[in-house]
């Protein structure tokens, strides 16, 4: 593949990727997020942005690495699971924190996560690398998961 066509598909990635970052920071914590009783593990808020900062540019390398690997025609699967995946990732953060419903969030974060171990598993068997690049990513979203569950279960 020639670098110019490697580098464009890399910011084709990169855009897709960031554009799910970009709708789901349209959706910040706000004073009802603030005014939930949390528990004592809950990460600071400054936490969030640099983390998923780097899991979202680790999310386009896989992709990106897939795509060079076997093209859109090869890995239609693995990079539909990938779009499908982004898609959840974002409509979280509208659940969670746009309509506050806790409990809708946390089924559709468990949804998530099916579609991340799913995405991880056909990006390695393309390029065991991928896989690996999303492993943070699944671990990530396995915390939010539990976050998520346990505010609910307080806030109820």
């Amino acid at each position: 593949m020639n670098p110019a066509r490697s580098a464009a598909g890399l910011v084709v990635a990169l855009a897709l990727t960031f554009s799910a970052a970009y709708v789901g920071s349209k959706f910040p914590p706000d004073e009802r997020y603030a005014a939930l009783s949390k528990p004592p593990w809950n990460p600071p808020g400054w936490l969030f942005g640099p983390v998923w900062a780097i899991l979202y540019l680790l999310m386009a390398v896989a992709a990106w690495l897939v795509w060079r690997e076997s093209g859109f025609a090869g890995a239609a699967i693995p990079l539909g699971l990938f779009v499908v995946q982004l898609v959840l990732n974002a409509a979280w953060s509208w659940i969670f924190f746009g309509r506050h419903q806790l409990g809708l969030a946390l089924i559709e974060i468990l949804v998530l996560w099916v579609a991340i171990l799913g995405t991880s598993i056909t990006f390695w068997r393309v390029r065991p690398i991928s896989g690996i690049l999303l492993v943070p990513y699944l671990l990530w979203v396995t915390f939010a998961a539990a976050l998520n569950a346990t505010l609910w279960r307080l806030n109820v």
